[in-house]
């Protein structure tokens, strides 16, 4: 049976758990990362206890945590966290597993992540981890505001909106509103074909980097469709007024050109950009930390979708 490395995804030697290039992603100085120091039951009680502490909030728990390359470990912080760390999810299997695997499919199609991936904790579960990306050095924080916050909702009210009015925010904040339009409707595409049906207000976010307002590296990626028992919408926020059944007809000529305003060649490139890939998603669905049960789900939810989109 071959192994993977959990950041990389690349076949490893049964006595190794990380590939040095995943470690070296982490760190330069990285040639071994020992167990991140916590059971699921100890990250649950430092979760409980570090609640009012952690900035970055949402239905998953999370920790804060920094890199400790002396000590070759992940380490929890109260301040200057340059990682979040989620550990499994009770009500919902493997979370951190199904996270990895979006994102890396993600990022195999061009769209802008930051790097995550997996680790292991001293009990052998595994703990997703991503690195901030409102960070640079110490102490600089780099402007990010999420849709919520730019059309005047909070968590209780982040479902309370349309991709329509998504789309507005890019058109009305980002510097080069064209551009990052595009991004916003191949990030749509990308959502609907792996089952994220949880991309709500505060899953959108503008970033300030260089004097350019743009989307941020996308996050929050999961393909919430296959942990639900019974899912209900295949979007989050509705597009043009559906929360399911949605048809290509949706998202590509009203979506992506009636709204958007882009032209065929753009929207041929995105969706030849998936088609070409497809098969590469599919060895990394295989690859991935889902359980056998899970991976038949992930892939036939996908050809599904795919089937929706190209017929």
């Amino acid at each position: 049976m071959n192994k993977f490395c959990p950041i990389t995804y690349e076949p490893i030697e049964d006595n190794t758990m990380y590939s040095l290039k995943g470690l070296k992603l982490l760190s330069p100085k990285l040639k071994v990362l020992n167990p991140f120091p916590f059971s699921l039951e100890e990250q649950m009680y430092e979760i409980s206890q570090r609640s009012h502490k952690i900035s970055v909030q949402g239905v998953q728990p999370k920790l804060s945590a920094v890199l400790n390359p002396t000590e070759m470990c992940f380490s929890i912080v109260d301040r200057k966290a340059k990682y979040i760390l989620k550990p499994q999810n009770n009500p919902y299997p493997q979370l951190p597993e199904n996270e990895a695997l979006t994102m890396k499919l993600a990022q195999l199609l061009g769209i802008d992540v930051p790097l995550s991936g997996l680790i292991y904790a001293k009990d052998q579960k595994m703990v997703y981890f991503v690195k901030r990306f409102d960070r640079v050095g110490v102490k600089k924080k780099i402007p990010v505001e999420d849709f919520a916050q730019l059309s005047g909702k909070n968590r209780d009210t982040k479902y309370n909106s349309s991709m329509e009015k998504v789309l507005n925010i890019v058109e009305t904040f980002c510097t080069f509103p064209l551009l990052e339009k595009k991004k916003l409707v191949f990030r749509t595409i990308f959502n609907y074909i792996i089952g994220n049906e949880d991309m709500h207000l505060k899953n959108f976010s503008l970033i300030t980097r260089e004097n350019k307002i743009e989307l941020s590296p996308a996050y929050d990626q999961v393909n919430s469709t296959i942990v639900l028992k019974e899912p209900q919408e295949e979007i989050a926020l509705p597009l043009n007024e559906k929360k399911n059944n949605i048809k290509r007809s949706d998202i590509i000529q009203y979506f992506a050109k009636e709204k958007a305003g882009l032209n065929d060649k753009i929207i041929l490139e995105m969706l030849n950009t998936v088609k070409d890939n497809f098969s590469i998603m599919q060895t990394y669905i295989d690859r991935s930390f889902l359980s056998g049960e899970l991976k038949k789900k992930y892939l036939e939810l996908m050809k599904k979708r795919m089937t929706v989109l190209f017929g």
